[in-house]
């Protein structure tokens, strides 16, 4: 049987896959745990029409990525925060406090949660390199620099 998969399936294929299976294998698991669909002749062709489409919306998100990409590698940022003794911080400078300064010196808006610094965090005054990870394989890599008030 013939079915088209829906999601994910650990050793049989990945989403939007059209492999061949079992009878046993499609009835009893695949098509009650919504899984797959049967690989119709109708289905098969709404298949490869939302392939198409996604597709092209991938090419769309890949071009602007690509832009992004250009944009800021290599741009820095400075952050500006309270210092104690021995150049310490009083807390740490996480993403939020990266993705906020992006957005306010470069009118960049990322996500926080796509920019990984070298460390966990930021505990001391220095220059570090963040990475913005913009699309499954763009990454861009951008410069901090934290110094005192």
């Amino acid at each position: 049987m013939e079915v088209i998969l829906i999601q994910d399936v650990a050793k049989l294929g990945y989403k939007d896959d059209i492999v061949k299976v079992k009878n046993g294998y499609a009835n009893n698991y695949l098509l009650p745990q919504g899984l797959a669909i049967i690989a119709t002749p109708s289905n098969k062709k709404v298949h490869a029409e939302n392939v198409r489409q996604q597709a092209f919306k991938e090419e769309k998100l890949r071009k602007d990525a690509d832009t992004l990409k250009a944009a800021l590698d290599g741009k820095t940022v400075r952050i500006i925060t309270k210092v104690g003794e021995n150049g310490q911080l009083f807390g740490a400078i996480g993403n939020i406090q990266i993705a906020e300064a992006l957005k306010e010196q470069h009118n960049y808006d990322v996500d926080r949660k796509k920019i990984v610094v070298d460390g966990s965090k930021i505990k001391t005054v220095g220059n570090y390199t963040a990475q913005v990870n913009i699309h499954k394989d763009i990454k861009a890599q951008v410069n901090l620099e934290v110094v005192s008030e």
